[in-house]
């Protein structure tokens, strides 16, 4: 499934070739993908159609455009089109000529525009999902609880969708207050990975940037959350967000063909893992510093767990 970066790396392209835009046209091609959408497909066609997108919005793994509709153009947005990639959603800019994917869900129509250089920008917004975990829906927006922009984005308007605001803020966003956050972890009995992965804590990570972010601070996955002092919590919020930010630069991490951004164009932040899926081989840092220590696969909460057992020994408190 996509993480925090893979989905930042799509905002970035929907912000730049749709932001401004007019949705002229609706195509519902499954309409499993609107499931979500609880009003049904007529409804989902009639409020998209003709809306404008002013923004395009992330908060953790939650992605959403701004919609005004033109007829109240002097009143702050209400609804907002939420887009959930799920485990293969892509999100594609495409040219009305280019054929159909093969797994094409929902077509939208743009209004035409041009680029800084005077080129016509393609004029389809595609939604294509091989598995259909993912899918698109209309959702109310809501002013936040703190009064910050709901998520990343460049309106900075104070409002989030009704179903993305049981979230945490992630680590990538300004309103994110790594103090709170730790007043946060020293409540949870739990074990430290359990915590990153806890969305209600801090949005965005997934399995991958916690095992990589773990082994970047040196923290075990079990060290209990409530031993945390402010130094440990400051080392592995620094860990996360470098991790995450090198993976954002590089366009997200890609194991096969179904995670690509608004382009087409995957990942390639998988050459560099540290940690995750490298069970067997030498730690890079434990090589780098003289010792042999191979990289160890563990079981954890039916999914798995990479580390270096030298560098992130096992706490004799460990919690799961």
């Amino acid at each position: 499934m996509p993480e925090l970066p893979e989905v930042e790396v799509v905002r970035r392209g929907l912000a730049r070739w749709v932001t401004g835009r007019t949705i002229e046209d609706v195509e519902v091609v499954d309409a499993r993908s609107l499931r979500r959408h609880v009003d049904g497909v007529e409804d989902f066609v009639g409020t998209v159609t003709g809306s404008r997108v002013t923004d395009v919005v992330r908060r953790g793994k939650f992605l959403w455009f701004v919609l005004q509709d033109p007829d109240d153009a002097d009143d702050p947005p209400h609804v907002a089109l939420m887009a959930h990639l799920g485990m293969s959603g892509q999100l594609l800019i495409e040219d009305p000529a280019a054929p159909r994917e093969k797994h094409l869900k929902v077509r939208l129509t743009l209004s035409a525009a041009l680029d800084g250089e005077g080129v016509p920008l393609p004029a389809e917004l595609r939604f294509v999902d091989q598995r259909i975990f993912g899918g698109m829906f209309v959702a109310d927006l809501q002013p936040t609880e703190d009064g910050h922009p709901g998520g990343l984005g460049e309106g900075g308007l104070p409002l989030v969708p009704h179903q993305a605001a049981h979230i945490a803020r992630d680590l990538l966003d300004p309103a994110f207050r790594p103090e709170a956050f730790h007043r946060s972890l020293r409540t949870r009995r739990t074990g430290l990975k359990r915590a990153l992965l806890d969305q209600g804590l801090v949005s965005g990570i997934g399995n991958i940037y916690a095992d990589e972010a773990l082994w970047a601070a040196r923290f075990h996955y079990a060290r209990p959350t409530d031993t945390l002092r402010r130094p440990d919590t400051e080392r592995i919020v620094e860990a996360a967000t470098g991790v995450m930010t090198r993976a954002l630069a590089a366009g997200g991490t890609s194991f096969d063909a179904l995670y690509v951004n608004v382009n087409g164009a995957s990942g390639y932040f998988a050459r560099d893992l540290e940690a995750y899926g490298r069970a067997g081989q030498p730690c890079r840092r434990c090589a780098a510093e003289g010792r042999h220590t191979l990289i160890r696969r563990e079981s954890f909460m039916n999914r798995s767990s990479y580390l270096c057992p030298h560098c992130q020994p096992r706490p004799r408190n460990a919690r799961p």
